[in-house]
């Protein structure tokens, strides 16, 4: 893979580097640009955490927010941009690009959903990490990838997921066409019960409720499943356990709720962190300073 040595050479000191990752496997014509910190005392069998920015396309942004728990737990942070020129609108960046602009499928490996799993793979052959899986976290835009690349590809690359306040989600059904659901993208009822049995986490801003903003998704699917991103993570919820009681499977998926907190990618990312290395979301006076202080960034 030609992109071994520079990850390795970029990722080799402390602190921050950026890549610019043409995908060996993918569209040549999109590379993705790799915001990455490794901290002090890195170790190759750490864990490693593939973070998802939202519509802003600012990765350097979301690393950021993961420093300092990179540097409190020992990880090493790689946040991916998917650059709005190359990946332009919701079609290109949070539904994955499966989709052409006529409606035909596009070649399944160049889906964006399958970048993660591949950024993990150049990362483990370049040397730098020995651990099979990592986790993954999107937010917002972020969080719709994630939620949607669980859905749609396989999961082996990744210990733990979390979809971020999304704005809205595709829903466990076959019934209905891609986006809204996962009819005519070769999702089969085999995938869909190893969808309902991946122990995904929907994490929830108590806080994200509001109806004003620009960026909520208003088209009439997302509409159909609540007003404000706060409720559609309910809809969604409550049609993965439906679904899954209605074919008889298992259902792992997890549903948290960050109280104060509303559409901040800093605090959701901060969250992520505490929930998956300390255990346990932060103490809610803690929650409460960050929503005062917050910018609200995607």
């Amino acid at each position: 893979m030609p992109y071994e040595p520079q990850l390795a050479e970029a990722l080799v000191h402390p602190g921050r580097a950026e890549i610019v990752f043409n995908d060996p496997a993918g569209d040549p014509r999109r590379p993705v640009t790799l915001h990455a910190y490794r901290p002090e005392g890195w170790r190759a069998d750490g864990r490693v955490v593939v973070v998802l920015h939202g519509a802003a396309r600012n990765g350097d942004a979301y690393r950021d927010f993961w420093v300092e728990a990179a540097d409190r737990h020992g990880l090493l942070i790689v946040a991916s941009t998917f650059s709005a020129k190359l990946f332009p609108g919701p079609a290109a960046f949070n539904n994955g690009g499966v989709l052409s602009g006529d409606g035909s499928l596009r070649p399944p490996e160049w889906r964006g959903y399958r970048i993660p799993a591949r950024i993990v793979g150049a990362l483990r052959d370049a040397g730098l990490c020995t651990r099979g899986r990592a986790f993954l976290f999107g937010h917002s835009a972020g969080g719709q990838f994630v939620q949607r690349l669980v859905s749609t590809e396989p999961t082996g690359a990744f210990e733990a997921v979390i979809a971020a306040n999304p704005g809205w989600f595709t829903l466990p059904m076959l019934d209905r066409h891609f986006p809204e659901g996962l009819g005519g993208v070769g999702v089969t009822a085999a995938h869909l019960a190893r969808l309902l049995a991946f122990p995904m986490t929907v994490l929830s801003g108590e806080g994200d409720i509001r109806t004003d903003q620009a960026s909520l998704p208003r088209e009439p699917v997302a509409m159909a499943q609540g007003p404000n991103r706060f409720e559609r993570a309910g809809f969604y919820m409550r049609a993965g356990e439906a679904e899954a009681a209605r074919l008889g499977l298992p259902f792992a998926w997890s549903r948290v709720t960050v109280p104060h907190i509303g559409h901040d990618g800093a605090a959701m990312s901060r969250a992520a962190a505490s929930l998956w290395f300390d255990g346990h979301l932060p103490p809610e006076p803690v929650l409460a300073e960050w929503a005062r202080t917050g910018h609200g960034a995607l």
